[in-house]
């Protein structure tokens, strides 16, 4: 229905009871569109982003002022789309040193499992996978596959395989927040001498920095409550065993929670003081005063104006780039989907 490079009309703005004032963002515009399941970005020097499509494996160059075109196919990557399933080529990272190694990093779920590869992007190219983490293990749904780098350090997002046990089993990558090298070694700083950095997770696919270094992440719930989580080194984060808050029961709680029938949160980026996070079921782009006399304040924005968001990055600009999710076969598809959008913050 949007063509790239078309400005959203202003009354698609105006603001319902628990949105926040459409000054504060700015006209969404559509950069690309005809994609299928946009699920990870990456952005390169300069601005331009890479874009993985979870069902194709294709990975596409979207151009910050509009329009888009392939740069290659991840090998061995396999859908579950005809099962509803969530498998694909999932999230993607550059190294920080990018612009000498040219390393490229995508969570690619495979006909066996769900792994970490690396590849070399020259000349607008993608070359052949490297693999550094492999095993996680796969699913129909909950495959996690959030990647970030930070502090020297890649982090991985895992879902728990539909197996709620495997997140409290601290020798199972599935359920966890892993932290690793940029080869997929073992940090000698790990909180328990392997690949996990916290667990008790049941389904974490986005994961963002704020100023101060600290780690957020989102996380499905399952009948009850979404989260939004602040990371920590070594913790425990309930699942199975609690959903939600569980006050002083000994896990750690979440920074907000939502109702699973208002958000079904996917994507995170931090900008402005505020968590941008990404609504699948509740079809809407959340915000979280992450400080502040409104600490913990959730405002509701764009709610159903373009159906499931996902993925949600802040760009070098400052923007917000995100990514509807409409032909994943949980929504109607409209004419254009799936797009990938960028909102200014004012």
């Amino acid at each position: 229905m949007l063509k790239a490079g078309l400005v959203v009309p202003a009354a698609a703005l105006l603001p319902a009871i628990d949105a926040q004032p459409a000054e504060a963002l700015s006209r969404p515009r559509s950069l690309a569109s005809g994609l299928v399941v946009p699920w990870g970005i990456a952005f390169l020097p300069g601005g331009d982003a890479l874009v993985s499509e979870r069902d194709t494996g294709r990975i596409v160059r979207v151009h910050r002022r509009g329009g888009r075109n392939t740069v290659g196919h991840v090998p061995g990557a396999h859908s579950l789309i005809r099962r509803g399933g969530e498998a694909g080529v999932l999230g993607l990272a550059l190294h920080p040193d990018f612009e000498t190694n040219h390393w490229v990093y995508a969570f690619v779920s495979t006909k066996h499992d769900n792994r970490v590869v690396r590849m070399r992007y020259r000349n607008g190219e993608l070359g052949r996978p490297h693999v550094l983490v492999d095993g996680i293990r796969l699913s129909v749904h909950h495959n996690g596959g959030g990647l970030l780098f930070g502090h020297g350090h890649l982090f991985i997002s895992t879902g728990d395989a539909e197996h709620g046990r495997l997140a409290q089993n601290r020798h199972s990558l599935n359920g966890k927040i892993l932290r690793v090298l940029p080869d997929g070694g073992v940090p000698r700083d790990n909180p328990f001498g392997n690949r996990v950095w916290s667990y008790g997770h049941r389904n974490v696919e986005g994961m963002a920095w704020d100023g101060d270094g600290r780690l957020w992440a989102t996380e499905f719930g399952d009948h009850r409550w979404d989260e939004l989580n602040r990371i920590r080194k070594g913790r425990n984060y309930g699942w199975p065993r609690v959903e939600g808050r569980d006050g002083r029961g000994g896990y750690t709680d979440p920074f907000v929670e939502w109702h699973t029938h208002a958000c079904s949160p996917s994507g995170v980026a931090v900008a402005g003081g505020r968590a941008w996070v990404g609504g699948l079921k509740g079809e809407s782009l959340w915000s979280v005063a992450l400080s502040g006399p409104h600490r913990g304040r959730k405002v509701r924005h764009f709610s159903h104006d373009f159906g499931r968001i996902r993925a949600v990055h802040r760009a070098p600009d400052g923007s917000i780039w995100f990514t509807t999710s409409n032909r994943d076969g949980r929504a109607p598809r409209h004419r254009g989907d799936d797009h990938v959008m960028r909102v200014a913050l004012r």
